[in-house]
């Protein structure tokens, strides 16, 4: 029998209203948004009710990404579905490690806050932004990268899949670029170039940052996205590296294959992981879960 792995949503997959079907059926699920609640007051109600734009907002968008993940995972768990391994898309990969039991739900949810102050401060200072390239081998997109100082390929989710962050003036001549060499460039709902140079600052002051935090070991093999292997005794260098780090998603997701995965289940907003794995494989089963119907089907099913 194979394995089954929860995967946890990242940045971009945030919408209005997210969660509250969860909190309000699921007595863990509900527990996860009133710890955060207790540390940063308002986190309920930008989940529920905040606006798009609002959402869209770095500092924002990571704690209630990082909530309604680890409410969805907290829901599954307490429905009887317990996961063999883990691993989280950029910020999911903090919920991963809370999930874990690494560190804290309340402090993971401090150690998130503090990383999307850093990041948004980071994104403040300069304008820039994300673009998935489609239809484009990989390493085309990464030789089109070559032609541009300030833009870097810093998501590998699939084939035929590659995310750039870059300035906002050389994001656009990039996306006219890419449309010129037939292929499609599609801007991501992110508010920084994340997982590039451009957030070195950020990383360097996270890792100060952690270095206040107990974090101890996973007691899942939880997957890192800067090497796509299991976490060792690296975990503060590779939470503080992955902030300026590519992420090296289809390798992650092989590698969990590898290691006996087969039941692949996103916990989070949206489908977005489950997409990109069923594009890795088609030998593997994929669920999502965000809201109390999507956590019945799911233990039913899995």
């Amino acid at each position: 029998m194979g394995k089954v792995a929860f995967v946890f949503s990242g940045q971009g997959a945030q919408h209005v209203g997210m969660g509250r079907e969860l909190y309000e059926n699921c007595p863990a699920a509900k527990a996860v948004f009133d710890v955060a609640e207790s540390v940063r007051p308002g986190t309920i109600e930008q989940c529920f009710s905040g606006s798009e734009q609002e959402l869209t907002r770095t500092e924002n968008t990571q704690p209630c990404i990082y909530c309604v993940d680890l409410a969805a995972a907290a829901a599954l768990k307490e429905a009887g579905v317990m996961p063999d391994m883990l691993a989280g898309f950029s910020i999911g990969e903090l919920a991963a490690l809370a999930f874990s039991e690494a560190i804290s739900y309340e402090d993971g949810f401090r150690l998130v806050c503090k990383r999307g102050e850093l990041m948004q401060s980071a994104s403040d200072k300069v304008a820039a932004g994300m673009s998935a390239v489609l239809k484009l081998q990989d390493n085309a997109g990464q030789v089109l990268c070559a032609e541009f100082e300030n833009v870097h390929p810093v998501n590998f989710n699939c084939d035929g899949q590659v995310v750039v962050a870059g300035v906002s003036e050389e994001l656009a001549l990039f996306m006219a670029r890419v449309k010129a060499s037939g292929g499609r460039a599609m801007q991501l709902k992110v508010g920084g170039g994340f997982h590039s140079p451009l957030m070195a600052k950020a990383s360097e002051d996270f890792l100060e940052a952690l270095v206040s935090f107990d974090i101890g070991y996973p007691q899942l093999p939880l997957y890192s996205n800067v090497t796509a292997l299991p976490y060792e005794n690296d975990t503060k260098e590779l939470l503080a590296k992955q902030v300026c780090s590519p992420v090296m998603w289809k390798a992650t997701i092989l590698n969990m294959i590898n290691s006996g995965a087969d039941t692949f289940i996103e916990v989070g907003p949206g489908k977005t992981l489950t997409g990109l794995i069923s594009r890795i494989s088609s030998d593997v089963r994929v669920f999502n879960v965000e809201d109390n119907a999507s956590v019945q089907h799911t233990a039913r099913n899995v």
